[in-house]
Protein backbone atom coordinates (compact mmCIF):
# COMPACT_ATOMS: atom_id res chain seq x y z
CA UNK A 1 0.00 0.00 0.00
CA UNK A 2 3.25 2.35 1.08
CA UNK A 3 4.19 1.98 -2.62
CA UNK A 4 0.67 3.11 -4.16
CA UNK A 5 0.49 5.53 -2.13
CA UNK A 6 4.49 6.82 -3.08
CA UNK A 7 3.00 6.58 -6.56
CA UNK A 8 0.34 8.75 -6.67
CA UNK A 9 2.17 11.52 -4.76
CA UNK A 10 4.91 11.09 -7.34
CA UNK A 11 1.67 10.97 -9.86
CA UNK A 12 0.28 14.21 -8.62
CA UNK A 13 3.51 15.99 -8.32
CA UNK A 14 4.34 15.15 -11.61
CA UNK A 15 0.32 15.82 -13.61
CA UNK A 16 0.40 18.85 -11.44
CA UNK A 17 3.46 20.11 -13.55
CA UNK A 18 1.72 19.20 -16.67
CA UNK A 19 -1.07 20.60 -15.83
CA UNK A 20 0.02 23.91 -15.07
CA UNK A 21 1.58 23.92 -18.32
CA UNK A 22 -1.07 22.95 -20.52
CA UNK A 23 -3.92 24.18 -18.52
CA UNK A 24 -5.38 20.41 -17.82
CA UNK A 25 -8.37 20.74 -15.37
CA UNK A 26 -8.06 19.17 -11.86
CA UNK A 27 -10.36 16.64 -12.33
CA UNK A 28 -8.40 15.39 -14.80
CA UNK A 29 -4.98 15.20 -13.17
CA UNK A 30 -7.31 13.43 -9.92
CA UNK A 31 -8.23 10.62 -12.14
CA UNK A 32 -4.60 10.23 -13.54
CA UNK A 33 -4.03 9.90 -9.55
CA UNK A 34 -6.58 7.91 -9.05
CA UNK A 35 -5.41 5.46 -11.49
CA UNK A 36 -1.60 4.95 -10.33
CA UNK A 37 -3.01 4.46 -6.93
CA UNK A 38 -4.90 1.62 -8.48
CA UNK A 39 -8.57 2.89 -8.85
CA UNK A 40 -9.08 1.16 -12.05
CA UNK A 41 -8.71 -1.89 -10.79
CA UNK A 42 -11.79 -4.55 -10.55
CA UNK A 43 -13.68 -2.22 -13.36
CA UNK A 44 -13.63 -1.67 -17.05
CA UNK A 45 -14.92 1.07 -19.18
CA UNK A 46 -16.96 -1.20 -21.66
CA UNK A 47 -18.16 1.86 -23.87
CA UNK A 48 -16.51 5.11 -24.63
CA UNK A 49 -18.00 8.38 -26.79
CA UNK A 50 -21.23 6.84 -27.18
CA UNK A 51 -23.68 9.15 -29.00
CA UNK A 52 -27.02 9.81 -27.61
CA UNK A 53 -29.83 12.73 -27.70
CA UNK A 54 -30.06 14.86 -30.31
CA UNK A 55 -27.31 17.23 -29.81
CA UNK A 56 -24.50 15.55 -30.84
CA UNK A 57 -23.17 14.65 -27.10
CA UNK A 58 -21.67 11.63 -26.19
CA UNK A 59 -21.51 9.48 -22.73
CA UNK A 60 -19.41 6.49 -21.43
CA UNK A 61 -20.10 3.29 -19.53
CA UNK A 62 -18.16 1.67 -17.06
CA UNK A 63 -18.66 -1.88 -14.87
CA UNK A 64 -16.83 -4.47 -12.43
CA UNK A 65 -14.38 -6.30 -14.44
CA UNK A 66 -15.32 -9.54 -16.04
CA UNK A 67 -19.18 -8.54 -15.87
CA UNK A 68 -21.43 -10.57 -18.48
CA UNK A 69 -23.29 -8.39 -20.97
CA UNK A 70 -26.80 -10.35 -19.35
CA UNK A 71 -25.63 -9.36 -15.29
CA UNK A 72 -28.86 -7.56 -14.12
CA UNK A 73 -26.68 -4.44 -12.30
CA UNK A 74 -28.16 -1.50 -10.28
CA UNK A 75 -27.16 1.57 -12.97
CA UNK A 76 -25.72 4.78 -11.61
CA UNK A 77 -26.13 8.03 -14.02
CA UNK A 78 -23.14 10.57 -12.98
CA UNK A 79 -23.46 14.32 -13.92
CA UNK A 80 -20.16 15.70 -13.10
CA UNK A 81 -19.51 19.30 -12.02
CA UNK A 82 -18.11 22.53 -13.77
CA UNK A 83 -20.30 25.63 -12.69
CA UNK A 84 -21.89 24.44 -16.11
CA UNK A 85 -18.98 25.87 -17.86
CA UNK A 86 -16.24 23.40 -17.51
CA UNK A 87 -15.71 19.53 -17.27
CA UNK A 88 -16.10 16.48 -19.63
CA UNK A 89 -17.01 12.66 -19.19
CA UNK A 90 -13.68 11.61 -19.54
CA UNK A 91 -11.96 13.68 -16.75
CA UNK A 92 -14.81 12.01 -14.37
CA UNK A 93 -13.20 8.59 -14.40
CA UNK A 94 -12.08 8.85 -10.62
CA UNK A 95 -16.05 9.05 -9.97
CA UNK A 96 -17.18 6.18 -12.54
CA UNK A 97 -14.64 3.78 -11.40
CA UNK A 98 -15.35 3.93 -8.03
CA UNK A 99 -19.28 3.42 -8.61
CA UNK A 100 -18.08 0.69 -10.57
CA UNK A 101 -15.81 -1.06 -8.04
CA UNK A 102 -19.04 -1.14 -5.35
CA UNK A 103 -21.47 -3.04 -8.31
CA UNK A 104 -22.81 -0.63 -10.13
CA UNK A 105 -22.84 -0.32 -14.19
CA UNK A 106 -22.22 3.70 -14.30
CA UNK A 107 -22.87 5.93 -17.37
CA UNK A 108 -20.90 9.14 -17.07
CA UNK A 109 -22.45 11.52 -19.91
CA UNK A 110 -21.28 14.89 -21.55
CA UNK A 111 -23.60 18.05 -21.50
CA UNK A 112 -23.41 21.33 -23.39
CA UNK A 113 -22.18 24.44 -21.65
CA UNK A 114 -21.94 27.72 -21.05
CA UNK A 115 -21.28 30.15 -22.77
CA UNK A 116 -22.16 28.39 -26.13
CA UNK A 117 -25.59 27.55 -24.89
CA UNK A 118 -28.02 28.57 -21.16
CA UNK A 119 -30.04 26.77 -19.49
CA UNK A 120 -31.99 24.54 -20.06
CA UNK A 121 -30.11 23.44 -22.38
CA UNK A 122 -27.79 21.10 -20.17
CA UNK A 123 -30.99 19.57 -18.04
CA UNK A 124 -32.11 18.71 -21.40
CA UNK A 125 -29.16 17.04 -21.95
CA UNK A 126 -29.00 15.42 -19.16
CA UNK A 127 -32.69 14.11 -19.73
CA UNK A 128 -31.19 12.28 -22.71
CA UNK A 129 -29.03 10.55 -21.02
CA UNK A 130 -31.70 8.90 -18.80
CA UNK A 131 -33.56 8.06 -22.11
CA UNK A 132 -30.33 6.39 -23.85
CA UNK A 133 -30.23 4.53 -20.33
CA UNK A 134 -33.26 3.34 -20.28
CA UNK A 135 -33.27 1.97 -24.03
CA UNK A 136 -29.43 0.83 -23.80
CA UNK A 137 -28.33 -0.38 -20.24
CA UNK A 138 -29.61 -4.05 -20.51
CA UNK A 139 -27.00 -4.21 -22.93
CA UNK A 140 -24.06 -3.59 -20.78
CA UNK A 141 -25.35 -5.53 -18.08
CA UNK A 142 -27.58 -2.76 -16.23
CA UNK A 143 -30.96 -3.60 -15.24
CA UNK A 144 -33.26 -0.17 -16.71
CA UNK A 145 -35.55 -0.77 -13.71
CA UNK A 146 -32.88 0.36 -11.20
CA UNK A 147 -31.73 3.47 -12.25
CA UNK A 148 -30.62 6.38 -9.68
CA UNK A 149 -28.92 9.95 -10.55
CA UNK A 150 -25.92 11.24 -8.63
CA UNK A 151 -23.92 14.21 -9.69
CA UNK A 152 -21.62 16.69 -7.87
CA UNK A 153 -21.93 20.81 -7.67
CA UNK A 154 -23.51 21.84 -11.29
CA UNK A 155 -24.06 17.70 -11.82
CA UNK A 156 -25.78 17.41 -8.68
CA UNK A 157 -28.12 20.03 -9.51
CA UNK A 158 -29.12 18.04 -12.88
CA UNK A 159 -29.43 14.75 -10.36
CA UNK A 160 -31.59 16.24 -8.50
CA UNK A 161 -33.80 18.55 -10.55
CA UNK A 162 -34.74 15.64 -13.12
CA UNK A 163 -36.84 13.54 -10.60
CA UNK A 164 -38.24 16.43 -9.04
CA UNK A 165 -39.18 18.21 -12.06
CA UNK A 166 -41.00 15.80 -14.17
CA UNK A 167 -41.36 18.04 -17.00
CA UNK A 168 -37.57 17.62 -18.59
CA UNK A 169 -38.63 13.34 -18.75
CA UNK A 170 -42.16 13.39 -20.14
CA UNK A 171 -40.89 16.11 -22.59
CA UNK A 172 -39.32 13.12 -24.44
CA UNK A 173 -41.25 10.33 -23.84
CA UNK A 174 -39.76 9.07 -20.44
CA UNK A 175 -41.50 8.19 -17.23
CA UNK A 176 -39.56 10.57 -14.80
CA UNK A 177 -40.16 7.82 -11.75
CA UNK A 178 -37.93 5.79 -13.81
CA UNK A 179 -35.31 7.47 -11.26
CA UNK A 180 -35.21 5.01 -8.15
CA UNK A 181 -32.92 7.48 -6.26
CA UNK A 182 -31.01 10.16 -6.26
CA UNK A 183 -27.62 11.55 -4.79
CA UNK A 184 -26.38 15.18 -4.87
CA UNK A 185 -22.85 16.46 -3.77
CA UNK A 186 -23.07 19.99 -2.86
CA UNK A 187 -25.33 20.85 -5.80
CA UNK A 188 -27.05 24.11 -5.89
CA UNK A 189 -30.79 23.73 -5.07
CA UNK A 190 -32.09 26.84 -3.82
CA UNK A 191 -29.91 29.52 -5.08
CA UNK A 192 -32.75 31.99 -6.68
CA UNK A 193 -32.17 35.31 -7.17
CA UNK A 194 -28.73 34.36 -9.03
CA UNK A 195 -25.85 35.73 -7.39
CA UNK A 196 -22.90 34.13 -8.30
CA UNK A 197 -21.46 35.15 -12.07
CA UNK A 198 -21.56 30.95 -12.93
CA UNK A 199 -25.24 31.05 -11.95
CA UNK A 200 -26.11 34.43 -13.79
CA UNK A 201 -24.20 33.48 -16.97
CA UNK A 202 -26.31 29.72 -16.69
CA UNK A 203 -29.51 31.22 -16.31
CA UNK A 204 -29.11 34.36 -18.16
CA UNK A 205 -33.04 35.41 -19.65
CA UNK A 206 -35.07 32.98 -17.40
CA UNK A 207 -38.53 34.10 -17.04
CA UNK A 208 -39.68 32.16 -14.26
CA UNK A 209 -36.74 32.17 -11.72
CA UNK A 210 -38.00 30.19 -9.19
CA UNK A 211 -39.20 27.24 -11.62
CA UNK A 212 -35.38 26.69 -11.98
CA UNK A 213 -35.05 25.42 -8.31
CA UNK A 214 -35.46 21.83 -7.64
CA UNK A 215 -36.69 23.38 -3.94
CA UNK A 216 -39.37 24.88 -5.44
CA UNK A 217 -40.83 20.98 -6.59
CA UNK A 218 -40.91 19.85 -3.16
CA UNK A 219 -43.38 17.47 -3.00
CA UNK A 220 -44.39 14.26 -1.49
CA UNK A 221 -44.04 10.99 -3.52
CA UNK A 222 -40.68 11.73 -5.06
CA UNK A 223 -37.74 9.07 -5.41
CA UNK A 224 -35.49 8.89 -1.94
CA UNK A 225 -32.68 11.13 -1.99
CA UNK A 226 -29.28 11.82 -0.26
CA UNK A 227 -27.79 15.75 -0.37
CA UNK A 228 -24.56 15.83 0.81
CA UNK A 229 -22.77 19.23 1.76
CA UNK A 230 -19.80 20.28 3.48
CA UNK A 231 -19.34 22.83 6.06
CA UNK A 232 -16.31 24.68 4.42
CA UNK A 233 -18.07 25.08 0.98
CA UNK A 234 -18.25 28.82 -0.06
CA UNK A 235 -18.82 27.75 -3.88
CA UNK A 236 -22.07 26.11 -3.28
CA UNK A 237 -23.47 26.83 0.01
CA UNK A 238 -24.43 24.28 2.17
CA UNK A 239 -27.93 26.32 2.87
CA UNK A 240 -28.47 24.59 -0.31
CA UNK A 241 -28.81 21.07 0.74
CA UNK A 242 -30.09 22.13 4.13
CA UNK A 243 -33.18 24.16 2.58
CA UNK A 244 -34.27 21.06 0.53
CA UNK A 245 -33.35 18.10 2.87
CA UNK A 246 -35.83 20.76 5.16
CA UNK A 247 -38.74 21.39 2.12
CA UNK A 248 -38.59 17.56 1.02
CA UNK A 249 -39.30 16.33 4.82
CA UNK A 250 -41.86 18.93 5.42
CA UNK A 251 -43.42 17.53 1.88
CA UNK A 252 -43.15 14.06 3.23
CA UNK A 253 -41.17 13.04 0.69
CA UNK A 254 -37.48 10.43 2.10
CA UNK A 255 -34.60 12.42 2.43
CA UNK A 256 -30.91 11.55 3.92
CA UNK A 257 -28.62 14.52 4.59
CA UNK A 258 -25.08 14.78 5.37
CA UNK A 259 -23.10 17.58 6.02
CA UNK A 260 -18.79 16.60 6.06
CA UNK A 261 -17.25 19.00 8.67
CA UNK A 262 -13.54 20.55 7.40
CA UNK A 263 -14.28 20.18 4.05
CA UNK A 264 -14.50 22.55 0.63
CA UNK A 265 -16.54 22.11 -2.28
CA UNK A 266 -14.01 20.22 -3.82
CA UNK A 267 -13.11 18.07 -1.19
CA UNK A 268 -16.19 15.96 -1.15
CA UNK A 269 -15.43 14.82 -5.12
CA UNK A 270 -11.91 14.73 -4.22
CA UNK A 271 -12.83 12.02 -1.54
CA UNK A 272 -14.60 9.01 -4.40
CA UNK A 273 -10.99 8.72 -4.95
CA UNK A 274 -8.15 6.15 -4.02
CA UNK A 275 -5.66 8.63 -2.78
CA UNK A 276 -8.70 11.11 -1.13
CA UNK A 277 -11.01 9.09 0.24
CA UNK A 278 -9.80 9.44 3.85
CA UNK A 279 -11.17 12.66 3.51
CA UNK A 280 -15.07 11.89 3.95
CA UNK A 281 -16.94 8.72 3.50
CA UNK A 282 -18.87 9.77 0.49
CA UNK A 283 -18.50 7.10 -1.65
CA UNK A 284 -19.75 4.84 1.03
CA UNK A 285 -22.60 6.90 2.60
CA UNK A 286 -23.62 7.06 -1.39
CA UNK A 287 -23.38 3.47 -1.65
CA UNK A 288 -24.87 2.48 1.24
CA UNK A 289 -27.84 4.91 0.42
CA UNK A 290 -27.96 3.45 -3.02
CA UNK A 291 -27.87 -0.03 -2.53
CA UNK A 292 -30.37 0.05 0.08
CA UNK A 293 -32.84 1.79 -2.02
CA UNK A 294 -32.44 0.14 -5.28
CA UNK A 295 -31.97 -3.29 -3.21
Amino acid sequence: MIWRIALAVLAILIAGAVGMYYFVEPPRILSWVDAVAGGGRGTEEVATAVPFGTTGQTLDVWRPAGDHPTTSRPVLIFYYGGGWVHGDRGAYAFAARAYAKAGFVVVVPDYRKVPSVRFPAFLQDAAEAVKWTRDNIAGYGGDPTRIATAGHSAGGYAAIMLPMDPHWLTAIGVDPHIIKAAVGLCGPYDFFPYDKKRSIDAFKGVVDGPATQPIHYARAGLAPMMLVTASNDTQVRPYNAVNLTKALKKAGSPVEFREYQGLSHEDVAMALSVPFRGKAPALSDSVSFLKRVLK
